[in-house]
């Protein structure tokens, strides 16, 4: 139960002890500094770490320190100084960390073994892992640091080297045995009997591991209970780092745009915390937008990945294939694969190479790099099988050099097989794209009907998850002309305020009421509903002047009735591709546009790009046009508030 405002120390401790941070942080900061003891600075510190405040966390903590050295408390001037070393190397000060690890152990010199010594094994046992790929050494610090942790009763540096331990032995090719280790750690971070910083680090290695090695669903699992964790904990920061990993998974499932938003939050939440996770969530947004066909952007992405220290590599390779510059993918994929030899980073790698390789006609480097990502995936098998998502790359690897080679019957085995390995991890955008060159080799065979099963599914998928450059090239291979219209997208401004305040009877019946005023303009103006899309509608017209037409009807009508929702319109016209999807007829850029001119408009407005109105003819009252810049669309666009009063 909380303390009084009365007593403002006894509050400050009591917020601290219920780890809630930002409580803690106030009480602490409306005290005098000078009257705080080590333990309180200790504890004002730790509040300002979790609250995103990490200078301040690291001011306080070098307090706690030389308050706790000056007292000749040892064992806690090691312990805060330990911390310190953590706080520093995280945001890339490695030589200041060292600096703080060596007075760690300095002040543990002529100490009996303490909890904090197990400690100081589990820092000597990442470094070793991670800085020095020493993968017994690493093991070894990690069995002393088990060991008396759970002589010191220490459980958050047990279950921590326990978990870390896992993680090694994954890293060696024992997975079986690695992840028993990791689910038995991660289970005790579940329960909530650990830390919460020595939770978040067992979730991370966790989802790690089990992304290393292909096990995409047990890490969808381990993600989405660190992500229940961290929006139950009252923090700003390192659990950032969780976020992170749901956006990977996020980008697995398909939901794209909704995972950048996730991966750009956390970057922001921790850039001043975790060098390399930062480096790490940029390299994830630059995937993300190369996948929806974002291209400037990922390439800013992915240079702010290797500004902070992380490989923007095989993304970057990619990245420039797509866009048609093949010597620099080649170069940029080969210097990846010569600069790393641990096995993992290399699974991460080959497949991009022989992508590149058969696009340069380089069918015996793509063959070498099959052979390879073969034989390093097996020695991942869990007992006598693959990962699924480890076999999957390995078939349409496989398949893509089958198809090049002329061989229909072992590109259509291999690649069904990499399409069905993919949905049944639940990977769209892979199943997808594996469909594609599934749908090739049928139409090379003379199976024109499979191919276009194929290809009208891929294109389905990428226009449905927001993977606009992968979608017009499944429509080209598709042979869909493209079709000029006007598309027009209303949406219900402030919906979820009106419903809280309408109730829900009230709401449905204006909700009614506006979907039958929307579709009887849309008709009267020769228009065609394409979708009804929440609290608005997706129209296609034949020509500008209709749509706008149209547009202001809508209004007019709205204004008319006596209680009526603010709606905002937008239209563009463009060409698209027409689709078979019953759901979405349309596709292409110009959709995708019309729809960010919509919801760019206020309440009441009406707002359509340059070309629209001006292709309309006159008669309609305009504002100036302003410019806007719109995701996914690399210049401006000059849109126009259109007059319907």
């Amino acid at each position: 139960m909380a303390q009084t405002v009365d007593d403002p120390r006894a509050a400050a401790r009591d917020a601290a002890s219920r780890q809630s941070w930002r409580e803690a942080f106030e009480a602490y900061a409306s005290l005098d500094p000078a009257s705080l003891s080590a333990e309180d600075l200790e504890w004002y510190g730790e509040a300002a770490w979790w609250s995103g405040k990490l200078n301040d966390a690291v001011r306080l903590r070098e307090r706690a320190y030389v308050a706790y050295a000056g007292k000749g408390h040892n064992i806690s001037a090691a312990q805060v100084a330990l911390t310190l070393a953590w706080d520093e190397s995280n945001r890339g000060a490695f030589a200041v960390g060292q600096g703080w690890f060596a007075t760690a152990e300095r002040q543990l010199e002529g100490e009996e073994e303490s909890a904090v010594h197990g400690r100081i094994a589990f820092t000597q046992a990442g470094q070793a892992m991670f800085a020095e790929g020493n993968y017994p050494k690493a093991l070894a610090s990690l069995e002393r640091a088990y060991e008396l942790a759970r002589r010191f009763s220490d459980r958050d540096t047990q279950m921590l080297a326990l978990v870390a331990k896992g993680r090694v032995l994954v890293k060696m090719g024992e997975i079986e045995q690695g992840l028993e280790l990791i689910d038995e750690g991660t289970a005790a971070a579940v329960s909530g009997e650990l830390e919460a910083y020595s939770t978040t680090l067992v979730y991370c290695m966790t989802i790690s591991a089990c992304q290393d090695v292909g096990d995409v669903r047990r890490a969808a699992e381990w993600t989405e209970a660190a992500n229940r964790w961290c929006d139950r904990l009252d923090v700003t920061g390192f659990p950032g780092a969780c976020r992170i990993h749901r956006a990977e998974i996020m980008r697995l499932r398909g939901d794209l745009e909704a995972a950048e938003k996730v991966a750009t939050a956390a970057c922001d939440e921790l850039q001043d915390f975790e060098r390399y996770i930062t480096a790490s969530g940029y390299y994830e947004i630059g995937e993300i937008r190369r996948r929806l066909g974002d291209f400037a952007s990922a390439e800013e992405a992915y240079a702010r990945a290797n500004e902070l220290g992380a490989d923007p590599q095989p993304g970057l390779a990619l990245l420039n294939l797509g866009e048609g510059k093949l010597e620099a993918a080649v170069a940029g994929i080969t210097r990846a694969l010569d600069e790393v030899e641990e096995p993992l980073s290399r699974i991460r790698r080959l497949p991009a190479q022989v992508e590149i390789a058969v696009a340069a006609r380089d069918l015996k480097t793509a063959r070498a790099a099959v052979a390879e990502l073969e034989e390093l995936v097996d020695s991942y098998k869990f007992g006598s099988r693959r990962a699924p998502a480890f076999d999957a790359t390995v078939h349409v690897a496989a398949g893509r050099i089958a198809l090049a080679e002329g061989d229909m019957e072992e590109a259509i085995r291999l690649l069904r097989h990499a399409r069905d390995e993919w949905r049944g991890v639940g990977a769209p955008f892979e199943t997808a794209q594996a469909r594609v060159l599934l749908g090739i080799a049928f139409r090379r065979r003379g199976d024109e009907h499979a191919a276009i099963a194929e290809l009208d599914a891929a294109h389905a998928a990428f226009e449905r998850i927001g993977a606009r450059a992968d979608a017009e090239r499944a429509a080209e291979l598709l042979g869909r002309q493209q079709t000029r219209r006007t598309f027009l997208f209303t949406d219900i401004v402030g919906s979820t305020r009106l419903l809280e305040t309408l109730g829900n009877e009230k709401w449905k019946k204006l909700l009614a009421r506006h979907d039958e005023l929307l579709e009887e303009q849309i008709s009267n103006r020769g228009g065609e509903v394409v979708q009804q899309t929440g609290d608005g509608f997706f129209a296609a017209f034949a020509t500008p002047k209709a749509a706008l037409e149209a547009a202001i009807a809508i209004q007019r009508a709205l204004d008319a009735e006596i209680v009526a929702p603010d709606v905002r319109i937008g239209a563009h016209t463009g060409d698209a591709f027409e689709s078979a999807a019953a759901s979405n007829p349309y596709g292409g850029e110009a959709v995708h546009l019309a729809a960010r001119i919509g919801a760019a408009a206020g309440a009441g407005e009406i707002l359509v790009s340059r070309e629209t109105l001006a292709d309309a003819g006159t008669g309609f009252r305009s504002s100036n046009p302003r410019s806007e810049a719109f995701k996914g669309f690399e210049k401006p666009v000059d849109v126009i508030s259109v007059d319907w009063r």
